[in-house]
């Protein structure tokens, strides 16, 4: 067993560290020569798109386009282990479910679908045709096609995803909860309102640009490793670099280059940040409203700080929001921010200091209940000296999944614009369903209260991702079926449904064959590039399909003749899907052509044009308050003599999404335990406890609902007081479902009222 301990790392992001944790990697995966081999093809233009991150990849003819993350994802994809019938004959789904999420995954790639056995609790074998036919059976059984939820993840690539969402609506349903209503909904939700784009409008040509690069919740030395190259090039040449982060994360304080042969040699690296300002849990908006304050003050007192043509031409509101900002009163900003007026008054003047400005943000903005008008005010501060739809400036919400953002392009939505089901209609001669369906949590309440009856994912891994974990469980317990399109066993797969299927699909590293043929899949990046994705490893299993395979197949085992689509030939060529995604989407013309490029092709973008594709025709200001009747604000006052904390969940650096790929978090300084609760070490004390005490951790929320985890280590850290930070999953089952994110419905995992008790060690 890995020894547990806590020690402080005194090495930078990357450098020998990464390299090591490449070796001890591939090794475990038992795939020395392969993954080594493997991962020269990473994100090349004729090898595949790393199934990690959405960051995108600068040098397409560069052997070395990939990270530490990435390296895992490849290896957990590419491992020599195998999860085939003789697992599932061995241990019954009960005896699966008391192991630990690492474990599940660890024992390597599905090989042959199964289907769940209620009479031995054990998954069996299944013909793949048995397999579609039972699941249409289920969906043409139902009452209403509403009674159906088709979960999407991030990885699924655009081809998949294309025809999963005209399958689904040709079926009859908007029902697509995806990993988007649980990250980056609040940035779709916010830009569209105010630039009438949901994307960022910035390339990596503009990192080269930038004079001051701000980052806002978001740690890309585990999350997005890529992009600290770009981070320490601009450092470099001067660019300052301006990070708001609850905690002291080492990827956002210095980072060494693997691919520098100097830096490795002497055991150097570079800084990242020149500006840390470690404020509150949820205190960016507090803050970005003392740095507008402080321009506008600036305008006022010396005049030509704004860009009056920029406003007078392009924006609406500047007003409304200017008179707000008068008003404000520094001593709530400062409350509420975490930082001191000096502090939001020197991050104002760097921003004043710089002719081109990117704002980058991540999850540590998008999952609390004001994210949406978080991310308002930073546009709002892009907006106020035109630092949108120029060079080297602009939004950059950073995703996280590599496709989450070409899914939503691809039509994955259960808020479908008009347009797209206008032409549908005309393409494909069905009438879409109009009405919204389901995101994340409502197909949760749905399936908890027994009103959806089949759950079909497509990828991830929704038992473990989602909030109200024991809700969500109930939920995919009361469902008539369960099925799970996936490489590797997790949590999902061991909380299911009455009955239940386990569909295996090759990975992206993989080669895809079919009729003979190698095929590629598209995705698209954070930054709206579209690229081609071909596999290059054999297939784990003779028995596994490809993602497009078992979409067209089940299309046709569901609609059958009722359906226009030949749902078969265009799994046998995906050049054909393409060619019907451009017939439905007219950014994607000549789409075969065009990906064809290596590098592939980027998006049209409005925004990045300064043509505002909103109601006014102009961007927008906006002006928000700043919250201070917060689940947080609430819990204090019920509580008066308790310390009531805000928890944010967080990854380890051993881990993607729900993905564990192991129990270390380098950075932080955990080792061997993912149990443990990152805290203030005046808090420790005033709470009467030691540095290493266990503690459980209880949600204050007021639907008289108990939601409590055990057995959960204190480490003293670099964090405000009154703030903790604790792993997901284990924390998901602190997130109520009904703590979601106003205008986007998104969970506030980051940002969560706790109370810590006294407990003991797991046994």
């Amino acid at each position: 067993m890995q020894e547990q301990k806590i020690a402080f790392y005194k090495g930078p992001a990357g450098g020998w560290g990464a390299l090591n944790s490449v070796k001890n990697t591939l090794l475990h995966h038992d795939i020395a020569l392969k993954g080594a081999k493997t991962l020269l093809s990473a994100n090349q233009p004729d090898g595949f798109d790393c199934p990690g991150c959405a960051w995108p990849d600068r040098n397409h003819a560069s052997t070395f386009e990939f990270c530490e993350n990435g390296v895992k994802a490849v290896a957990a994809e590419a491992t020599a282990r195998r999860a085939g019938p003789e697992l599932f004959a061995r241990y019954s789904v009960r005896e699966l479910a008391q192991h630990s999420d690492f474990w599940l995954e660890d024992q390597g790639r599905l090989t042959h679908p199964m289907v769940y056995d209620a009479a031995s609790d054990h998954y069996l074998p299944i013909a793949w045709d048995d397999a579609f036919a039972l699941i249409a059976q289920h969906l043409n059984a139902l009452p209403s096609p509403d009674q159906a939820v088709f979960y999407t993840s991030g990885r699924a690539s655009n081809e998949a995803a294309f025809l999963y969402q005209l399958f689904v609506r040709e079926y009859g349903t908007n029902n697509f909860p995806d990993c988007s209503n649980m990250c980056h909904e609040p940035s779709g939700s916010a830009m569209r309102e105010q630039i009438g784009v949901g994307k960022g409008t910035v390339t990596l040509d503009d990192f080269e640009q930038a004079d001051a690069i701000f980052i806002f919740g978001q740690n890309p030395g585990t999350n997005h490793p890529r992009m600290l190259g770009e981070l320490r090039e601009a450092h470099k040449r001067g660019a300052r670099i301006v990070s708001f982060n609850p905690l002291r994360e080492r990827g956002l304080e210095r980072f060494a280059d693997p691919q520098d042969k100097l830096e490795m040699a002497t055991l150097g690296s570079s800084p990242i940040s020149t500006h840390y300002f470690q404020l509150r849990v949820g205190g960016d908006l507090a803050a970005l409203r003392g740095m507008l304050k402080h321009v506008l003050e600036q305008e006022a007192a010396r005049g030509g700080v704004l860009d009056h043509a920029f406003i007078a031409v392009h924006t609406t509101g500047f007003e409304t929001m200017a008179q707000s900002l008068q008003a404000e009163d520094w001593a709530l900003l400062v409350q509420e921010s975490g930082l001191s007026e000096a502090q939001m008054r020197a991050a104002a003047d760097v921003y004043l200091g710089a002719d081109k400005v990117i704002a980058c943000w991540g999850m540590g903005i998008t999952q609390h209940a004001h994210s949406v008008a978080t991310i308002q005010m930073i546009l709002n501060l892009l907006l106020l000296r035109g630092h949108i739809g120029r060079p080297g400036a602009g939004p950059c919400p950073v995703r996280g999944h590599s496709n989450v953002q070409g899914d939503r392009s691809m039509g994955i939505w259960e808020k479908p614009p008009a347009a797209l089901l206008d032409r549908l209609q005309e393409v494909y001669g069905f009438a879409p369903p109009r009405a919204h369906g389901m995101d994340t949590v409502d197909a949760i309440a749905s399936m908890r209260d027994g009103q959806a009856q089949v759950f079909f994912a497509l990828g991830g891994n929704f038992a473990a991702a989602t909030p109200d974990t024991y809700e969500t469980w109930k939920g995919l317990q009361r469902c008539a079926l369960t099925v799970q399109v996936t490489t590797k066993l997790n949590r999902s797969h061991v909380v299911h449904g009455r009955e239940a299927l386990l569909l295996p699909c090759l990975g992206r590293t993989e080669i895809d064959l079919q009729n003979g043929q190698p095929q590629g899949v598209t995705v698209e990046d954070s930054m709206s590039m579209v690229h081609l994705s071909m596999g290059m490893n054999p297939p784990a299993s003779a028995h596994l399909l490809s993602e497009p395979a078992i979409v067209a197949r089940l299309a046709h085992a569901t609609l059958g003749a009722r359906s226009r689509v030949d749902w078969l030939a265009l799994a046998a060529d995906y050049a054909l899907i393409r060619d019907e995604i451009a017939k439905v989407f007219p950014d994607f013309a000549d789409f075969n052509q065009r990906v064809a490029v290596p590098g592939g092709f980027r998006l049209r973008n409005t925004a990045s044009e300064r043509i505002w594709a909103t109601a006014s025709g102009k961007a927008s200001f906006h002006a928000h308050a700043v919250p201070v009747d917060t689940p947080t604000h609430r819990a204090r006052v019920r509580l008066r003599d308790q310390q009531v904390f805000t928890l944010l969940t967080t990854r380890s650096h051993d881990q993607y999404n729900t993905t564990i790929y192991g129990m270390d978090d380098r950075y932080r300084g955990v080792f061997g335990q993912r149990r443990v609760v990152f805290i203030h070490a005046d808090d420790i004390r005033a709470l009467g406890l030691a540095d290493g005490d266990w503690v459980n951790i209880r949600t204050v929320w007021d639907d008289g609902q108990q939601r409590c985890v055990e057995g959960f280590k204190l480490v003293a850290y670099d964090i405000p007081r009154g703030n903790l930070a604790a792993y997901y999953p284990e924390t998901n089952p602190l997130v109520p479902l009904s703590a979601v994110a106003a205008h986007a419905g998104t969970p506030t995992s980051k940002s969560i009222p706790v109370v810590l008790e006294p407990g003991q060690a797991p046994q």
